[in-house]
């Protein structure tokens, strides 16, 4: 037995050296697998395989061991897996591999799973080797802010959506509908329809799920979207065009030797169906990512999320003029959103409000940190706000949707999960007392205005553009104790202004104010002037008229006006011409002593010379006339005794057009005057300084 032992001794090593060449040759060939996949963005499957690599890996090979460790917990964090990225993190320091960024994106996943203490150490070691570095000095400040948000009291409310969460991923709710009563999101649950699983998530792909409310307002269970949105590709992080008719959604096609980029697709609505989606070329890069859809509330531009040339890093904020026509210029939301990091998943309140998900603004808890951003369009610059604890936590936290108007909704957050990579739904609330403003554009005598647009400024730093519905209106949340001025404008028209402060109440309140704009092209009556009987005297009750006039011609500077007056045909036609010019010049020099230049103003008396022609509104007020009628004292005659005082009365008006709309604006040298597309407020005229109003009589 010795001897044949002996002999096969050479047999035996001979035996172990071939299982070593194999063992290195199989440990190489995995890596390879790894690396492709990480190549096309399997994160998870490049992170199963690094770990198969790093277990065939002999422990006396501390160096390679080091090496896929790190490898390995960057594949981890690129797809969520905090947890199992820290551990690597932490094997990858054990074996001294510890020369490239290992402490940066150690303290990075540290401070995703809220340890920041030790995230802090994790930075200080990479400073230590990287003095200066910008990604660590602001990770440290990260940390020492964190404490401090956390301490900070909120009064937002947030509790986990049971009735929707899965055993998977659940993210990126979108409300649909004016009462918020239909609500979409993704889900990666069983029910999905992929058959195999990702090799980017380790989880089905994901598909759209809906829930509506009953009858009673309650959540019914989420089902699968109707119709043909989904399919084996991954489909989700949906928005919707503000008529609910149009689905824009962000899919993943599959390549198994190219990486994947994101596209934005889209699909119509028939009743409660679906159609199937079709891709929405936005730019002819068919090498960068498009994803996180978000329509502007007026529908006309398109925002999303994009790794296109021309940002900032990493993940960028877009928009894409939408007008319905194919797809306009695409123009980035600047530095003021945008970061060395990433920024994605914008979503829009009916307001106007900007939100969005960001891991490269300060301050911030970690990960993805949600963000509210106002934008001033007179400036082209945005505000933007970090959302405070408990809507931002450690992990990442990002697409939010809200119910209409109010400050209550839904959002996904990965903050619950033990760093595993599962997002969840959480419902969210904050206590308000709504108050709102409710405008309608219009032409002065005529119907709305769905061309204007209107400036929103506040005393405390809003500055909006707000754009008007088909019906001329527009409906703003507004905050307690905030001077507003609106300025309502449209093309041909005359700028009207309103001011509104409202007040500290404990109810929802909403406010209306009217915008007649005058037409520049048409004679326009100014309601509510009157004058004695006979007489070119202006009663006190005209005053409250006058003063609207005033206050449209400061607010627009550069108009220069006709004011006419107009008699019925009763009287001489002499007496009528001299009564109406007395008139309209009564009314003039109101406006001069009111601060408004003699040169912009032109009084014109036509007598009876010019009985009004009926318009839409008055045929609509009154039914015995019609679209187009001139009350000529033909016209009149045939009417009964009371519709002929009603035709007097309306052929009694005082009117403006407009001669021009450039005063001020050229010097003698026909030059633009700089300080004319600047203008001052102008200051009021002092009472005192009024001369006394002088009186005209006119008698037969």
């Amino acid at each position: 037995m010795k001897h044949v032992f002996q002999r096969n001794i050479p047999l035996a090593v001979a035996a172990l050296v071939v299982a070593f060449v194999a063992s290195c040759e199989s440990v190489d060939k995995t890596i390879r697998k790894a690396e492709a996949a990480l190549a096309i963005g399997e994160y998870a499957e490049a992170a199963a395989q690094f770990r198969i690599a790093y277990q065939r890996t002999p422990s006396k090979e501390r160096e390679k061991r080091g090496e896929l460790s790190f490898r390995m917990a960057e594949a981890y964090r690129r797809y969520g897996n905090v947890a199992r990225a820290v551990g690597s993190y932490r094997s990858a320091v054990r074996y001294h591999f510890t020369d490239s960024i290992t402490y940066l994106h150690q303290g990075d996943a540290l401070r995703l799973m809220g340890d920041y203490k030790g995230a802090a150490a994790a930075y200080a070691l990479y400073l230590e080797q990287n003095p200066g570095s910008p990604e660590a000095e602001a990770g440290m400040l990260s940390c020492a802010e964190a404490a401090k948000l956390l301490e900070e009291e909120s009064a937002y409310t947030v509790r986990p959506a049971t009735l929707f969460n899965s055993s998977r991923s659940d993210y990126c709710p979108a409300l649909l509908g004016e009462e918020g009563d239909q609500l979409y999101f993704t889900s990666t649950r069983r029910q999905a329809k992929g058959g195999d699983l990702s090799g980017i998530t380790a989880m089905k792909p994901g598909d759209i799920f809906y829930a509506r409310k009953d009858e009673k307002g309650r959540w019914k269970q989420a089902e699968a979207a109707e119709g043909q949105l989904n399919s084996d590709l991954d489909e989700g992080a949906c928005s919707f065009s503000p008529d609910g008719q149009k689905m824009y959604l962000t899919v993943c096609p599959v390549d198994a030797t190219y990486p994947r980029a994101a596209e934005i697709w889209t699909a119509q609505r028939s009743d409660a169906s679906w159609g199937k989606p079709q891709k929405l070329k936005i730019t002819n890069d068919t090498l960068s990512s498009y994803a996180h859809p978000a329509v502007s509330p007026d529908g006309k531009y398109l925002y999303f999320t994009s790794d296109m040339p021309g940002g900032y890093g990493g993940l960028d904020l877009w928009r894409v003029q939408n007008d319905g026509h194919g797809m306009g210029a695409v123009e980035n939301l600047g530095p003021s959103i945008n970061t060395s990091g990433n920024e994605a998943f914008p979503a829009f309140r009916p307001s106007g409000e900007l939100y969005f998900s960001s891991d490269g603004h300060a301050p911030a808890l970690g990960g993805l940190d949600l963000y509210r951003a106002v934008e001033d369009t007179i400036a082209h610059t945005w505000t933007v706000k970090h959302l405070p604890v408990p809507m931002n936590s450690a992990g990442d936290d990002f697409g939010i949707t809200f119910e209409g108007k109010h400050n209550r909704g839904f959002f996904s957050s990965s903050r619950s999960t033990g760093g595993r990579g599962w997002d969840k739904l959480y419902e969210f609330y904050h206590p308000e007392q709504m108050q709102t403003v409710k405008g309608w554009v219009y032409e002065q005598d005529g119907y709305e205005l769905p061309a204007a647009e209107v400036y929103m400024i506040g005393s405390d730093g809003t500055n909006q553009k707000l754009s008007v519905l088909s019906d001329g209106s527009f409906e703003q949340p507004v905050e307690h104790d905030v001077d507003y001025l609106f300025l309502a404008t449209c093309p041909g028209y005359l700028n009207v202004q309103q001011a509104l402060r409202p007040e500290n109440v404990e109810r929802e309140v909403q406010h209306v104010l009217q915008f007649p704009l005058p037409s520049i092209n048409i004679p326009v009556l100014v309601r509510g002037i009157s004058y004695e009987f006979n007489k070119a005297v202006l009663t006190d009750s005209s005053r409250v008229a006058l003063d609207r006039l005033v206050d449209l011609l400061k607010q627009n500077a550069g108009v220069v006006i006709e004011l006419s007056s107009h008699c019925d045909y009763r009287g001489s036609d002499a007496y009528n011409l001299r009564l109406s010019q007395a008139r309209a010049d009564s009314v003039v020099s109101y406006l001069v002593r009111h601060g408004i230049p003699s040169q912009r103003l032109t009084a014109k008396g036509y007598g009876e010379e010019q009985p009004k022609v009926v318009t839409k509104r008055l045929a609509e007020a009154y039914n015995f006339l019609h679209v187009g009628d001139t009350l000529s004292e033909e016209k009149i005659k045939t009417l009964e005794p009371t519709q002929q005082e009603i035709a007097h009365a309306i052929n009694r008006r005082t009117e403006f057009r407009v001669l021009r709309n450039d005063f001020g604006l050229f010097d003698a040298d026909g030059n633009i005057r700089p300080e004319a597309i600047k203008p001052k407020p102008e200051e009021p005229a002092d009472e005192e300084a009024r001369p006394a109003e002088e009186e005209e009589y006119f008698e037969d």
